[in-house]
């Protein structure tokens, strides 16, 4: 079966997008689909969550400059059927020096090929820097779906609609024409409140057709999880961000035919 590469991405930083990558990474596996996250953002935050140590030289950036491959970054996880491609501080520089490069919203895309035409993997998650930057518009250029995680509050609201136009730009400039929006995870729902039900509602009549019904509660486990290098599965199994990630991995698996 041929990958899918979906990119988690979204310009606001704390919206849950590194807790939906390693959790929906973690939860697809244990549904024994080959899985590969890749750690995109220079802080790492994905690396340290899933309990694998930052090491030099591990992340994309030297790929990404034409020295070495990423089947050589791959690192294996506590989870049989999850593999991770780390980041660490070097992709900062990744930043700068991807701008001055010929083709440059295309090397991700270059780098990430060979792993496509292995087969070794059914799915490959990206998580994305909390910004629109050289590293979020390669992934960007490099995926088959984009991922939008959304929190509940009004002020996301705005960022959506810039992400969706970048996506339009990239189409229309034939960078990546194939290049849709898979969905949009709604997180930290607090259902003690009526705005977190309201913002659900709007995306619904907005993107009716991308939303999933899974919502991401917000919840303190959800939150402590990462410091401890785990994911909410290994935490606390039977918790309601848990059972959330599990759900939306079934709806993820059956949306794109993933089995």
């Amino acid at each position: 079966m041929a990958t899918t590469v979906f990119t988690i991405a979204n310009q606001k930083g704390g919206v849950g997008k590194t807790t939906t990558a390693v959790n929906l990474a973690a939860a697809l596996a244990d549904l024994k689909i080959h899985t590969l996250l890749i750690d995109l953002d220079p802080q790492a935050n994905a690396t340290s969550a899933i309990g694998v140590e930052k090491q030099e030289g591990r992340s994309l950036y030297g790929p990404l400059r034409g020295e070495g491959s990423a089947m050589e970054m791959i690192t294996p996880t506590s989870y049989e059927h999850l593999a991770l491609i780390p980041s660490e501080e070097d992709l900062a520089a990744a930043e700068i020096e991807l701008s001055q490069m010929e083709n440059y919203l295309m090397k991700l895309r270059a780098v990430l090929q060979p792993l496509r035409d292995s087969g070794g993997y059914r799915a490959i998650i990206i998580d994305c820097p909390p910004a629109l930057g050289m590293l979020s518009m390669n992934s960007l250029a490099a995926a088959d779906y984009l991922l939008i995680t959304l929190q509940c509050e009004y002020m996301a609201l705005e960022g959506l609609g810039q992400i969706l136009r970048n996506v339009e730009r990239l189409k229309t400039a034939n960078i990546n024409a194939a290049l849709e929006l898979g969905g949009v995870v709604m997180t930290m729902f607090d259902v003690r409140t009526n705005l977190s039900r309201q913002v659900v509602d709007e995306v619904k009549q907005h993107l009716p057709e991308k939303i999933f019904s899974t919502v991401i509660p917000r919840t303190v486990r959800l939150s402590e999880a990462p410091s401890f290098g785990k994911t909410i599965f290994d935490y606390d199994k039977l918790s309601p961000g848990a059972t959330a990630y599990r759900h939306l991995a079934k709806e993820v698996t059956e949306r794109f035919s993933l089995k």
